[in-house]
């Protein structure tokens, strides 16, 4: 018995001995590379996903937290896996000594006995399970994995590169294939399946084998009865719950934004854009439907923004990104620098109001005109004759824009453009007047946010779309005044056939030869603009802008909100008087360097001559007419001396000798005067 001190002595020193050696053994374990590519992620503005990429080995790997993983899977997670998770040093020996068991008494091994850290390890190496040296490799790499992360760290691997069939990765990756949802609120049946997944990944596949995946995940629940995690009521109702029979595709929404925003920060595993997720999904939507009908190959593309805080709010840069070479869905039709056909006419006229050119109220005339060789016509080939500012732009006239532009100056409209943050491109570097009417590259986002000047008060500000950046400085395109107009001038324009007269401020435009179609509109709130066509640029025959896009602008309004922001009342210093109270140079513009000219079917007054002096009686003059319609009516020197004429050549009585300017009025209001001198 003398002994015994000694042999408890020389235990001791040799268990000290073997707990050093397996401390030093621990110690000097080199470690897998604990950071493992995951899945580039685009998220909305509220973190929702719009868009995920795989890894590079076509991986779905999307890591998770904790925190945003449902407690109930965790917990059956534990119970299941590894219930003394959270006090073992990362080898169980009960586990170990009940495997054992197990296995002799059964003659093959019923349970392993891995628990999650070992788990961990072999997933972080892709090590085997079966041979000595790998689960020694295991246990001495989930001996280090405890000592140097804590628990919430090593399960938090765990969710990331657990295996759940074919090439997901993942808890989260899993929710969103087999059930299309976030991991943190999930059912007792969901939790179940995926708890069993990962130990068959592929043998298991709900959407292959649904027999094994639905007998391995009421094991799972079964066992979560014993362990307490859920009632035997919670198991009899994911008992009949059918595992999933299909896996769901990822989200790819906004897929042009998304590789936009990820090519200009390549590095970046989260990015956060302005976007909604809901909103955007309505509009992908509406981009489907509204080319239904439409001729092969033609394309959308929409992008809506919040002109107060500058940010986009959805961005469709086509019907369908990946219909390859029918429509080109690839193709950014967002970006893509177009002809924006009239809708560029809004400016001119602020332009024309803040120089003092003009007022809605300001008579100008629309007939034919030239400036040198450029002779512009207006869309349908008709002119109105004199009318008002405000009905030219409404009725998207452009022949009064061109005087207007002359006047301005096309630089100085160039100028604007690049004020309010476009980059304007025109062929051949030089800019004329047939900006003013679309002779000029601008891309549809370019233009929302030149909109925005307007419901802004005539400040600009560049659109963004990454969450969290800040907008440039905003800078002054026109007055506050000229921009109150084109909005009061631009809500009283007709809405499309079959639209609801909301009082949406809107444009339209139809690019030279039906190549591009457009719409741009705001309220108080949002802007938004629609582009419709071909995008490699061949026309599309027949399309309008007002046919075709307006329409889809205003359905696009419905989906951001059943009922408009209205608009803001007149600054104090904004002029709203009657054409007769405008100041004398404001009652009319007439171009200063314009060159009138008659269409050839115009009314003319054939005779006598504008400027001749005529000889003879001077109490009437023989007048002659040419073309018109009847009956005509007369005035000398402005009063009324002949009416409802059916003739086209009569005799006008005069006042007597000198100056007499006679105009000739026909049925449709037409007109045409001569000035003479009677000797």
């Amino acid at each position: 018995m003398r002994f015994a001190p000694f042999f408890l002595v020389a235990a001791l020193l040799l268990a000290a001995a073997v707990r050093d050696g397996v401390d030093r053994w621990v110690a000097h374990t080199e470690l897998p590379d604990l950071l493992v590519d995951t899945s580039v992620q685009v998220v909305d503005r509220d973190g929702n996903l719009l868009r995920a990429y795989t890894v590079d080995d076509g991986l779905w790997r999307m890591g998770s937290g904790l925190d945003a993983v449902d407690s109930g899977y965790i917990d059956m997670l534990v119970a299941y896996e590894d219930q003394r998770f959270w006090s073992h040093a990362g080898v169980d020996p009960w586990a170990v000594l009940r495997a054992l068991g197990q296995a002799a008494w059964n003659g093959e091994v019923v349970s392993g006995g891995s628990t999650l850290t070992m788990q961990v390890a072999r997933l972080l190496e892709d090590s085997g399970t079966g041979a000595w040296r790998g689960k020694l490799r295991q246990v001495r790499v989930a001996l280090a994995l405890e000592k140097t992360l804590s628990k919430e760290e090593i399960l938090a691997l765990y969710l990331a590169h657990a295996p759940f069939g074919g090439n997901l990765e993942g808890v989260r990756a899993a929710t969103l294939a087999w059930f299309g949802k976030e991991p943190h609120r999930l059912t007792p049946a969901q939790a179940a399946l995926l708890v069993a997944l990962p130990q068959s990944p592929n043998g298991r596949r709900p959407d292959r084998h649904p027999k094994a995946a639905t007998e391995a995940r009421e094991r799972v629940l079964q066992r979560a009865v014993v362990a307490g995690v859920l009632t035997e009521e919670a198991v009899s109702a994911a008992l009949v719950t059918p595992v999933p029979n299909q896996r769901r595709a990822f989200p790819s929404l906004a897929p042009h934004m998304a590789d936009r925003v990820v090519a200009e920060r390549p590095e970046a595993i989260v990015h956060q854009v302005t976007l909604s997720r809901d909103l955007q999904i309505s509009l992908e939507q509406l981009a489907a439907k509204a080319l239904s009908g439409l001729e092969d190959r033609v394309s959308i593309a929409m992008v809506v923004a919040d002109h107060h805080s500058g940010e986009v709010l959805a961005s469709v840069g086509s019907a369908g990104f990946s219909d390859g070479d029918h429509r080109q869905g690839f193709v950014d039709m967002t970006q893509a620098k177009r002809s924006p056909g009239s809708t560029l006419k809004p400016l001119v006229y602020g332009l024309s109001f803040d120089q003092g050119l003009a007022h809605p109220e300001t008579l100008i005339t629309d007939a034919p005109v030239r400036f040198g060789t450029y002779a512009p016509q207006n869309f349908d080939g008709r002119f109105r004759g004199e009318l008002r500012v405000r009905e030219a732009l409404a009725q998207s006239l452009n022949l009064p824009v061109v005087l207007l532009t002359d006047e301005i100056g096309p630089a100085n409209l160039m100028a604007a453009m690049r004020k309010a943050g476009a980059a304007p491109e025109v062929p051949g570097g030089v800019a004329g007047l047939a900006v003013a009417l679309g002779g000029v590259g601008l891309s549809l986002e370019e233009l929302v946010q030149l909109y925005a000047v307007i419901p802004q008060g005539g400040m600009a500000q560049d659109l963004r779309w990454r969450s969290g950046e800040e907008t440039s400085l905003k800078q002054r395109v026109m007055s506050r005044s000229a921009a109150w107009h084109l909005g009061d001038i631009l809500s009283g324009i007709a809405p499309p056939k079959g639209a609801l007269r909301n009082g949406l401020a809107y444009k339209t435009g139809t690019s030279y030869g039906h190549r591009d179609t457009w719409a741009i509109g705001f309220d108080g709130q949002h802007v938004a603009g629609v582009w419709i066509g071909r995008p490699d640029g061949t026309p599309v025959p027949g399309a309008f802008g007002a046919e075709v896009a307006a329409p889809v602008l205003f359905e696009v309004f419905q989906r951001i909100a059943p009922d408009l922001t209205p608009l803001g009342p007149p600054p104090p210093e904004t002029l709203i008087v009657s054409t007769g109270q405008l100041p004398e140079p404001l009652r009319k513009f007439r171009g200063r360097d314009a060159l009138f000219e008659k269409p050839e079917d115009a009314l003319t007054v054939a005779f006598p001559p504008d400027g001749a002096t005529l000889e003879g009686n001077n109490s009437e003059v023989i007048l002659k007419v040419k073309n018109g319609a009847l009956p005509f009516t007369v005035l000398a020197n402005g009063a009324p001396v002949v009416q409802q004429s059916r003739m086209r050549e009569m005799m006008v009585p005069l006042a007597g000798k000198g100056s007499a300017t006679v105009t000739v009025i026909d049925a449709k209001g037409a007109s045409d005067r001569v000035t003479f001198w009677v000797d």
